[in-house]
């Protein structure tokens, strides 16, 4: 039995989703995850829509291998929900939602740092937060078996949710600085990384390609357990902006970050996404600033690179929508540290059948893989000597009605016991120079490095 259909035949026919959900006024979303520390934890901001999702536990996992991992979890998801009963229909955002992520590639052999991740895995979280403006829901999620009724689980769900949300109000904050780490390494020299840059300039000359995204990686190592809660926090201090996720399957492993890069977002046919690809510093007054933010828009390089990653969108998603809406010049997304060239795109799905077909057309887009896409990614396989994991890879959530949001999983880290390995990556097209795409990646670190008090 392959892979995929033993995940889907380990999903339970004779068993049903119940959720059941109750007002919760003044629950912290941080103190939320502190509380569930050695548990599966989840968590998704989104400060354009004031929205936060957060979740621990497991009440059910889909996993999923190879070329059909994304129709397979569609799949799984669609059988999950098909028969779920939300009990007390309190708030649309209160319905139970799938968290988690692919792997970068499809032939995905995990590497030390990537042990506990599945090449597809999703988690609905056995307890769910969820907040936006002034509305707080905590919902339970629990299957029970088909043949039982779905009411008669309301007494003893609605008891342990109510027990758990008087603990979580009773529980206080643990204010902690995190501990430096005692070693920082990166793996890849500076001239090995000239030599890729250089493989990639030569592919892209002789017409191979047109351009390749390339990644490096550094390695944090800690005294004691690396403190994940406090780096989440000082990334959603400084990059507000920005989409926070964390996916931790496994109490210690946790992929988590605070990435400015949507892939897509599909709420019944309307689907939002985005082109970010190009990159410049931030100055260090207003002036400066305004300086760099211009020279990065009148960058021939900057600019070829961007209209890579648009055309290639507009051209996977125009069979699939009536009509897309694209600005007609890039503007800037400003992050603390960086600013990219910017064009966020909005159309009609002809077909609104969920986030997941979205994200099987559009992974990897050129901002992570490069164009042609096939010989990106066998250049990209050939060339990083460090596997990618979920790096660069989709990474969000799935509800009742198979709609979602998923980011790219940049300006990101994974977590193992005392080990963080960060990813860094640039696009590399013909007028690339080593060296500036070296200090790009350096620029990209920076968020996680920060995070960590570096």
């Amino acid at each position: 039995m392959s892979h995929d259909s033993w995940e889907e035949a380990r999903q339970p026919a004779d068993q049903r989703l119940v959720s059941y959900s109750i007002p919760a006024p003044d629950l912290s979303p941080d103190l939320f995850l502190q509380q569930a520390k050695g548990m599966e934890r989840f968590f998704w901001q989104d400060a354009r829509d004031n929205i936060i999702f957060a979740g621990f536990g497991s009440a059910a996992n889909l996993f999923a291998w190879g070329e059909g991992r994304i129709a397979s979890i569609q799949k799984q998801a669609k059988d999950l929900f098909a028969t779920a009963v939300v009990l007390n229909n309190t708030h649309p955002l209160a319905a139970p939602r799938l968290f988690g992520g692919f792997s970068f590639r499809e032939e995905y052999t995990p590497d030390n740092a990537w042990a506990t991740f599945h090449p597809a895995h999703f988690i609905l979280p056995h307890y769910q937060l969820v907040q936006q403006g002034d509305e707080s829901w905590l919902s339970i999620n629990a299957l029970i078996s088909a043949d039982e009724k779905p009411q008669e689980s309301v007494p003893i769900l609605k008891e342990a949710l109510t027990l758990r949300y008087e603990a979580l109000q009773a529980a206080s904050a643990v204010a902690a600085l995190p501990a430096p780490p005692a070693k920082q390494t990166y793996p890849m020299s500076f001239s090995a990384w000239e030599g890729m840059v250089n493989g990639a300039i030569e592919a892209i000359l002789d017409g191979t390609l047109k351009k390749v995204v390339l990644s490096r990686v550094s390695e944090l190592r800690f005294a004691q357990q690396a403190d994940v809660d406090s780096a989440m926090a000082d990334l959603g201090e400084h990059y507000p902006d920005c989409y926070r996720f964390l996916f931790e399957p496994h109490p210690h492993h946790a992929f988590f970050g605070a990435t400015p890069e949507l892939l897509a977002k599909v709420e019944g046919n309307v689907i939002q996404t985005m082109a970010l690809a190009g990159s410049i510093g931030r100055g260090k007054d207003g002036h400066e600033d305004d300086m760099l933010g211009s020279q990065l828009i009148d960058s021939p390089k900057d600019r070829h690179e961007h209209d890579l990653v648009v055309a290639s969108i507009l051209a996977r998603l125009a069979p699939l929508t009536s009509q897309l809406e694209i600005a007609p010049q890039p503007g800037l997304y400003k992050l603390s540290n960086i600013q990219h060239l910017y064009s966020p795109v909005r159309g009609t799905l002809l077909q609104g059948d969920g986030i997941l077909p979205i994200i099987k057309v559009l992974h990897p887009t050129p901002a992570l893989g490069g164009a042609p896409r096939k010989k990106a990614m066998a250049f990209i396989r050939e060339a990083e000597s460090v596997p990618r994991g979920w790096y660069g890879a989709p990474v969000g959530w799935i509800d009742l009605n198979l709609d979602g949001a998923f980011a790219v999983g940049i300006r990101s880290a994974v977590a193992q016991e005392k080990r963080v390995w960060l990813y860094a990556g640039a696009g590399i097209v013909a007028d690339s120079e080593p060296a500036k795409e070296w200090e790009e990646t350096r620029l990209k670190f920076m968020p996680i490095l920060n995070a960590f008090g570096l």
